[in-house]
């Protein structure tokens, strides 16, 4: 068995996995989508081929996900947070959507208050509120004199910010349902609602030739699957307010990645903002610290 030290650090290594690959995901998804793959295919097929895989480790363990009224509010929360996601980080800025997306954890901590009992201290209220104000002067509009969405990819983002936060919360509610089953019923969620809208939109069978529909399997059974594994690894075995803190490496890597990728601006207006974001993650994270010592 793993000594304490090392059982502690797993789940921390885990969600910073997940979050790298989650901070350079919308790399291959618009290189997919210039390839003639939309967003709601290739989230079909790249969601599609890991939940093959799920459930064929879960035939292989013969193991059935035990039944809780949670779980289908698991399937809306992964299904909304992860295509929402993917549609916002091939229409919209990065940086920008990474940010308003990352307001997660002011969303996780009201949750985790409301569901999970996990009261938070004053340092964790005066975090949120730090995060708060950074969002007011991200989406402030002077044309409206309002902090508002301006795109559609902003309330993409800002929707799949809040999914995944009930997303955290609730899998951590499950804690007697097997991490690969967990991780199984979020991908099916994903694939149950990209279907569900193709069906309802109309959206055209692509275009493409099948070397891009094999990229999109390849992406969905060696990235995906193990993305999805080590992110509801981590949150199973991390308190649902420091998960959520941890997960914004992905800030890190987006915005690097993006500024060595693309030639998007960022707005002054918007670095501001995101830098309060970031300010208080930092506030949450020292305060758990603290409190593990």
């Amino acid at each position: 068995m793993p000594s304490k030290p090392a059982a502690a650090l797993l789940p921390l290594v885990a969600l910073l996995f997940g979050a790298a690959f989650w901070g350079v995901s919308w790399f291959p998804l618009r290189v997919l989508e210039a390839r003639g793959l939309v967003g709601l295919w290739s989230t079909l097929i790249i969601y599609g081929t890991a939940l093959v895989i799920g459930l064929a480790v879960l035939a292989l363990r013969r193991e059935r996900p035990r039944w809780s009224l949670w779980i289908p509010w698991l399937l809306i929360s992964s299904g909304w947070c992860n295509v929402a996601f993917i549609l916002a980080v091939i229409e919209g800025n990065v940086v920008r959507v990474l940010l308003l997306f990352y307001l997660s954890p002011l969303w996780t901590v009201a949750l985790g208050w409301l569901l999970l009992k996990e009261t938070p201290s004053p340092v964790a209220r005066l975090t949120l509120a730090v995060a708060m104000i950074g969002a007011v002067v991200m989406l402030w509009d002077e044309s409206t004199g309002a902090p508002w969405p301006r795109t559609g990819a902003d309330w993409m983002a800002i929707t799949s910010g809040m999914a995944f936060a009930l997303n955290n919360v609730i899998v951590r509610r499950l804690q007697d349902v097997p991490v690969w089953s967990k991780t199984t019923l979020a991908w099916a969620g994903v694939v149950l609602l990209a279907a569900a809208w193709i069906a309802l939109d109309g959206t055209a069978l692509p275009q493409t030739g099948s070397g891009v529909i094999g990229a999109a399997i390849a992406l969905g059974a060696f990235g995906m699957a193990a993305m999805t594994l080590a992110v509801v690894y981590g949150m199973t075995h991390m308190p649902a307010h420091r998960a959520a803190v941890v997960l914004l490496f992905e800030l890190v890597v987006g915005a690097a990645s993006a500024q060595w990728l693309t030639d998007e601006i960022v707005k002054p207006q918007e670095w501001a903002g995101g830098a309060l974001i970031l300010l208080a993650g930092w506030f949450a994270a020292r305060a758990q610290m603290r409190s593990a010592h």
